[in-house]
């Protein structure tokens, strides 16, 4: 069942609302993932949550999905699923979250339907941006704006874009890539509705919990 709620995060509106925290998952999320996730919704708001698995079969994913989503809806927090059209649509998630080779938001539209959530990796291009918005994508990501080790980095936009991109339309845009507490007021301050985050949440030496409530800190001095 599709979180509405959530829905309205990415709706297009006149005025834009405050800039809200997006946790992508670490590759690996067995073991006691479940509990850090619930520790780290706990800690502070989060909108959404993006499931991120690589190099795995479609029913090993779900089975690991499957407690992460009840997590999440237990939270009211949305649950996007990463690539994966069909497992998004197995899992009943909130939506998905398409790059540039991992299909079409018009395809993902017909399968999830019109209530579901579908994002679109635009590096640091304008023009895949409009593309995506085209297509009937729900929201826009840039990115990677600061060095991270989750992915190679082959594209480094500037914090100007997501300025541009919020001048000139309403759909939101979410900036990613080694995003941190420290590093995170300027993108906010450049027009970000939505800061991505993976490594300085899981990976933080003070622990997910810790890691949400500097960023919830730095959320609500910049908005």
């Amino acid at each position: 069942m599709v979180n509405e709620s959530f829905a309205e995060l990415f709706a297009e509106r006149d005025e834009r609302g405050p800039c809200q925290l997006y946790l992508i998952s670490p590759l690996q999320v067995g073991g006691d993932f479940p509990d850090r996730l619930a520790r780290a919704l706990d800690a502070g708001p989060v909108a959404a949550f993006q499931f991120r698995v690589k190099d795995i079969d479609q029913h090993k994913a779900a089975a690991l999905a499957e407690p992460l989503l009840a997590i999440c809806r237990e939270r009211d927090v949305a649950f996007i699923v990463n690539d994966s059209i069909g497992l998004a649509k197995r899992l009943g998630a909130d939506g998905v979250h398409l790059g540039q080779d991992d299909g079409d938001p018009r395809e993902a539209r017909r399968v999830l339907g019109p209530g579901a959530q579908i994002g679109v990796t635009c590096h640091d291009s304008r023009h895949l941006a409009m593309e995506a918005g085209e297509a009937g994508a729900d929201y826009v990501a840039f990115g990677s704006f600061y060095p991270t080790s989750t992915k190679e980095v082959r594209h480094q936009p500037e914090p100007s874009i997501l300025g541009w991109w919020t001048t000139i339309f309403e759909m939101p845009c979410v900036a990613i890539g080694g995003i941190t507490p420290d590093n995170a007021h300027p993108l906010v301050e450049a027009g970000a509705d939505f800061l991505a985050v993976c490594g300085a949440v899981w990976k933080a030496g003070e622990g997910e919990a810790e890691a949400v409530r500097r960023f919830g800190e730095v959320l609500a001095r910049g908005n």
